[in-house]
């Protein structure tokens, strides 16, 4: 059943970085209840692909999440929101800050319906700031949070990274905190607010970026495929195709030498410690470039696979899809859905030798579980429900 078998989620997120996050916790166990807008739901339900009229994108993304249609513009079924609050651990929600307020849904009126709660925001900008109200998406976050200036060719503009890494990354620290809030929870008995903004998210992972400008006083700029501080550490042309090689220390480099033929660079000073061969990186560059092209991409993954050097093939997605440790790993998941039949996705990247999380239900239906969530929650009778739908 997953670590978080008992944990119960309101999830009031739509599109990506919040339904990501309870995607995440949904794999771990948690019941996750979202609570959806009648008639048009979450957005993505209305994004592309569709699979039998359903979106891919939407299935791919709540999995592991019951479905309950709220109004939240009407007072009854806004009450009925206040009583699922008094019977789960966390609400997660992805509105623009204010929203939930406007709504008389805010953290200091929950905290009250609930003590204990945890309550999780999600957006673009965070609950405070002279930013905080500005509407946000993936592509503006990777803009100002400095990780498109330092993406694309060298010379080149900068460059969106593929993957929505603005909202994934939201999504993803989202659940740490609110894991961090439950161990406060289960050590203090006091819930809290947890706030996260995707620009904040993006300016934690610029990882070295942020260490070269300080030490040198340049921004750094989109270099390629090439790392910023190791050598070599990118992909070089083979035979047939291309390979990605990552010489990550100077024991790795020597042994990278033995099977290139270039044994001659192990003691040459110019190349022997990776601070060197970084300074000297457009002299060996070339130097690599002669041997590798020798043989086929195949060939030399043999050979390094061998000898201990890291690489890999550029996989396309067919590729990584079909790839035996991505499948060792039930990293690609079939998942039969009651419309669209069975959908691929990504499997739970977390393994864990005594409570490991799955995927228990495919994503639902539009209000699938409205009067299951009522009945089992809230402990509505059947007239207690034909008044809800009247």
């Amino acid at each position: 059943m997953g670590p978080l078998k008992n944990l119960k989620v309101l999830d009031l997120t739509r599109v990506l970085a919040g339904p990501y996050c309870t995607m995440v916790l949904g794999d771990l166990g948690a019941d996750i209840i979202k609570v959806e807008m009648p008639i048009k739901g979450d957005d993505s339900r209305h994004f592309g692909p569709y699979q039998n009229g359903e979106s891919a994108y939407f299935m791919s993304l709540n999995r592991n999440k019951r479905s309950i249609v709220l109004n939240l513009k009407d007072e009854k079924q806004k009450d009925v929101l206040k009583e699922l609050v008094k019977n789960v651990d966390v609400i997660v929600e992805n509105y623009r800050p204010g929203t939930m307020e406007k709504l008389g849904l805010g953290y200091d009126i929950l905290k009250e319906i609930n003590p204990k709660i945890i309550y999780a925001a999600a957006s673009g900008f965070g609950h405070s700031g002279p930013y905080s109200t500005r509407p946000a998406y993936d592509g503006v976050v990777q803009a100002m949070g400095g990780i498109m200036s330092i993406t694309g060719s060298e010379g080149g503009k900068p460059t969106r990274v593929g993957p929505s890494v603005g909202d994934i990354t939201a999504g993803l620290f989202t659940a740490i905190g609110i894991l961090a809030a439950l161990t406060n929870l289960r050590e203090t008995g006091q819930g809290q607010k947890v706030d996260v903004a995707m620009l904040d998210c993006q300016v934690a992972i610029l990882e070295n970026a942020i260490a070269r400008y300080v030490v040198s006083g340049e921004s750094p700029k989109p270099a390629g495929n090439k790392h910023s501080s190791i050598v070599p550490f990118e992909p070089f042309n083979t035979k047939d195709g291309e390979i990605m090689i990552a010489v990550g220390n100077d024991a790795i480099w020597s042994r990278f030498c033995k099977v290139t033929e270039l044994e001659k660079l192990i003691e040459d000073e110019r190349f022997k410690i990776n601070p060197n061969r970084n300074k000297n990186y457009k002299v060996l560059k070339p130097l690599i470039d002669e041997q590798i092209i020798k043989k086929t991409t195949k060939e030399w993954i043999e050979i390094f696979n061998e000898v201990g050097v890291p690489n890999g093939p550029i996989n396309n997605i067919e590729m990584v899809l079909n790839d035996d440790q991505v499948k060792a790993r039930n990293m690609i998941i079939d998942v039969d859905h009651p419309k669209a039949g069975s959908l691929k996705m990504p499997g739970v990247p977390i393994k864990m030798s005594e409570t490991q999380g799955d995927i228990r239900r495919p994503a639902p239906l539009l209000g699938e579980h409205t009067e299951d969530i009522l009945r089992e929650v809230l402990n509505y009778t059947d007239e207690d429900i034909k008044k809800f739908n009247n």
